[in-house]
């Protein structure tokens, strides 16, 4: 196309299909309920998983500053991914706790929406930013903690309507 033939003489190192990107139109799909859930782990020492349990965090509460952080950064979702539709969320919740015997702390964040599409960008984003707010918050006991099985567990609503991830 004339387009990526123009773009294409400003940047020749990328190839025609990198030029080839457009936010989808929703505006004729219907509006409905549509909901999704998000689940992360951050992986971490017992001591660590110790100083959440006991308040002893430098830093203070981290399930509470990540419950936080997921609820801010769904909202925030579009200016993160941008091809992603700003919506406006009805409903966001982030639950953490710490399982011991995993060795964890398991993340999961709900956002729910009447819209024309989907939320599971913005629950994915929730668990992983309250993900990233826990390994933040306890970086200094222990450098080697890591985020795993961020994944979309359900989403509701919509032309595909249930799905359920089916290890879930």
């Amino acid at each position: 196309t004339p387009r990526e033939k123009a773009y294409a003489k400003r940047a020749p190192h990328m190839l025609p299909a990198m030029t080839d990107v457009r936010m989808i139109d929703v505006g004729d799909k219907p509006i409905t309920r549509r909901r999704a859930v998000a689940r992360a782990e951050v992986h971490m020492s017992d001591e660590a998983l110790a100083k959440i349990e006991e308040g002893r965090v430098a830093k203070g509460d981290v399930l509470a500053t990540a419950r936080v952080a997921g609820i801010a950064a769904a909202k925030r979702t579009p200016d993160l991914l941008p091809l992603c539709h700003p919506l406006l969320l009805d409903h966001v919740r982030v639950d953490l706790a710490v399982d011991r015997a995993a060795g964890c702390v398991r993340v999961e964040a709900e956002c729910a929406v009447e819209g024309r599409t989907g939320v599971e960008m913005e629950a994915l984003v929730s668990a992983t930013a309250a993900a990233l707010c826990v390994h933040d918050m306890l970086k200094s006991t222990d450098p080697t903690i890591r985020i795993d099985g961020v994944a979309l567990w359900e989403k509701d609503g919509g032309k595909s309507g249930h799905w359920r991830r089916p290890e879930a």
